[in-house]
């Protein structure tokens, strides 16, 4: 039986909690289980992205969070933080940057990273909410801002109905969505032949793995187009991450062990080869270094003497072992899982 969260959280740092926490299933370790495939060490294939994170203050506290944002988190990227990833950007070699967050717009200096960032021609995705959009006169100008430097937004939408989304993302979040994306139509996001991506995200209401990608897709578009009027390039749908506050509901409603046994059950090794720690490097709000996201929020910061983004080494790091856990059964599940939806062809 997994310890309650009471009987933990205080005791020790909330990192090392929830690696406690994963760690208490019968589940065979992940490490072990590339083991029997010949897959380890896991190692990267070359570095293509740098995804920063801009801090961890956001207008949203959604259920399925893994970074546990919020209004409260104080947690924020420094410009000189900033001019080291830009330092490193001068490689063409490193193509594109993928700025989250929290709402990554809320950092103080994101519109000065981002024109930075496009001088440099970079790809720039930007994990934008929605509703920071609609949140403040201050934001809502930002689908011109984007078109200005052809930012890629990805955004979350857990489902294309009011009462389903306000149930993972809060009350009136759906409402809020809506005219958002209504705004980033307005200047071409989305429109087919704008060259304006807008892709949207899915992430399952509870401890289930997501459908079929394509069909939802269709859903999805056939749903907005007609009830809203909107339009959007992508779906992509990502498996929710057994950490934060996600890791939070499975244990308080005794899905954990059941949830990652289904996980583990589904493993697809073509996935393996595939997931997004191979190519990107994680870039924390205090600049240190991780395989991916969600290492980030455990706090398990990459193998290497080139740990900082202030002593980055391409070279080095692209020699450097991933660094594995229980939860990476959550990339790896089904149809596979990364920042860009699904990993295998369904």
């Amino acid at each position: 039986m997994i310890k309650s969260l009471k009987a933990t959280k205080n005791p020790i740092g909330e990192s090392a909690r929830q690696l406690e926490l994963i760690s208490q299933t019968d589940v065979l370790p992940f490490g072990m289980r590339l083991d029997k495939l010949g897959k380890l060490p896991l190692k990267p294939t070359h570095i293509s992205t740098l995804q920063v994170n801009l801090g961890k203050m956001c207008n949203q506290v959604c259920d399925h969070c893994h970074v546990d944002a919020g209004p409260d988190r104080k947690e924020i990227m420094t410009k000189e933080t900033m001019l080291a990833c830009l330092n490193v950007l001068k490689d063409p070699s490193i193509t594109t940057v993928d700025l989250t967050g929290g709402a990554p717009e809320m950092n103080p200096e994101f519109r000065w990273f981002v024109e930075k960032l496009s001088a440099l021609g970079k790809k720039i995705i930007v994990r934008c909410n929605l509703t920071i959009i609609v949140a403040n006169k201050k934001y809502n100008n930002l689908p011109d801002f984007f078109k200005k430097h052809n930012v890629e937004i990805v955004s979350s939408l857990p489902c294309y109905t009011a009462e389903n989304t306000d149930k993972q993302r809060g009350d009136g979040v759906f409402k809020k969505s809506i005219q958002a994306l209504q705004m980033l139509n307005k200047v071409g996001y989305g429109i087919p032949a704008s060259g304006l991506t807008l892709n949207l995200v899915y992430n399952p209401g509870g401890a289930s793995l997501p459908p079929n990608q394509l069909a939802l897709e269709n859903d999805y578009k056939t749903r907005l187009k007609e009830d809203f009027g909107i339009e959007f390039n992508n779906l992509f749908t990502i498996t929710n991450m057994p950490i934060s506050r996600f890791l939070d509901y499975l244990v308080k409603s005794e899905n954990y062990e059941p949830y990652m046994t289904k996980l583990s059950e589904t493993f697809n090794p073509e996935a393996v080869d595939s997931v997004m720690c191979r190519e990107i490097i994680s870039v924390g709000w205090d600049g240190f270094l991780y395989d991916c996201d969600f290492n980030q929020m455990l706090d398990l910061k990459v193998v290497s003497e080139h740990a900082h983004i202030s002593s980055f080494n391409k070279s080095r790091l692209e020699e450097r072992s991933i660094v594995l856990n229980q939860h990476c059964y959550g990339c790896t599940a089904g149809s596979g899982s990364g920042c860009g939806g699904s990993l295998v062809e369904q």
